[in-house]
């Protein structure tokens, strides 16, 4: 979501809220349909709407400096912008991973998962803008030369979370948040392993009604195009703003923006007393109040 869209949230503007959301999610498509190559730099933090409007590119230039996450879970939402479409098409779990826990990558790990094409050092952007600002074609293959006349070839460290590629993908591949926990409180046991005790944090520090909405958003991202992703995420985004179900975004905000105590009071308080009914009315069709998100898919290219 775009900061605009939460200060409007807040200031209980909610025409106002949906009417960015549309807009937003409409330019998400038009970007992920376009036929001419674009490229998008993707220059320190890269969250929420900016990804969304960056990540469709053809060509995604990542830096040093570059920092993505989808922390949405820590604020009482679910990732959205297209993010159920991307990280649901990143090698193994490791969407499911990002989403629920809100872990951060560098650039150089966009690179390794595939959010990426492209890495630079942020010292060389005026000359790469430059090289691009000259060029008179749109030939995907010029872009590409220009592009990496100024790359690196990068590969993640040693201390990178993509080298648990193999116990992410043994514990976020179950189908439910709770056997998702089971398999990372077992594996914590067994290996004693920081990153697992790490992981168990950050789920238990999320909304658990946003946890089971962002896994099955995922899940159902993974079998539909972008424009059905965006649909989808826009029944979500219209329910938690709605605050028919739970206040918990509002009280994300709060806790995380607003106080900064980081202390939010989530409603429901645990993953057990989230009900399925709950969880269904995210995904439900929106009612005679608001209409559903209308997208120029009969004019555009599909983009699955």
């Amino acid at each position: 979501m775009l900061l605009p869209s939460i200060g409007c949230f807040m200031k209980g503007k909610l025409k106002n809220v949906k009417k960015l959301l549309r807009l937003l999610y409409k330019f998400i498509y038009l970007l992920g349909t376009y036929l001419k190559p674009h490229v998008a730099i993707l220059d320190g933090i890269t969250m929420g709407g900016g990804a969304g409007i960056s990540l469709p590119g053809m060509f995604r230039l990542v830096t040093d400096k570059t920092v993505f996450a989808t922390p949405e879970t820590q604020m009482g939402f679910h990732p959205d912008a297209g993010a159920s479409f991307y990280l649901s098409r990143l090698p193994g779990y490791i969407g499911e991973y990002l989403a629920l826990t809100g872990e951060k990558l560098n650039g150089v790990e966009m690179i390794a998962c595939g959010l990426a094409t492209h890495y630079s050092l942020n010292a060389r952007l005026a000359w790469i803008e430059e090289r691009l600002g000259k060029l008179i074609t749109d030939d995907p293959s010029v872009i590409e030369m220009s592009l990496a006349q100024y790359g690196d070839l990068v590969y993640p460290d040693k201390r990178s979370v993509l080298h648990k590629i193999d116990t992410i993908d043994k514990c976020f591949s179950h189908d439910t948040v709770e056997e998702i926990v089971d398999a990372l409180e077992k594996e914590a046991a067994d290996s004693y392993d920081e990153w697992c005790t790490t992981a168990l944090k950050k789920l238990r520090e999320a909304s658990p009604l946003s946890l089971k909405v962002s896994l099955r958003s995922i899940r159902e991202g993974r079998f539909q195009p972008l424009d059905q992703c965006l649909a989808r995420e826009y029944r979500i985004s219209l329910t938690g703003i709605s605050r028919r179900v739970s206040n918990d975004f509002c009280e994300g905000v709060r806790a995380r923006l607003v106080d900064k105590d980081f202390a939010p009071k989530w409603d429901p308080p645990s993953l057990g007393a989230v009900t399925k009914d709950m969880v269904d009315s995210y995904f439900s069709p929106l009612d005679e109040l608001d209409s559903e998100l209308e997208l120029p898919t009969a004019v555009r290219e599909p983009y699955i």
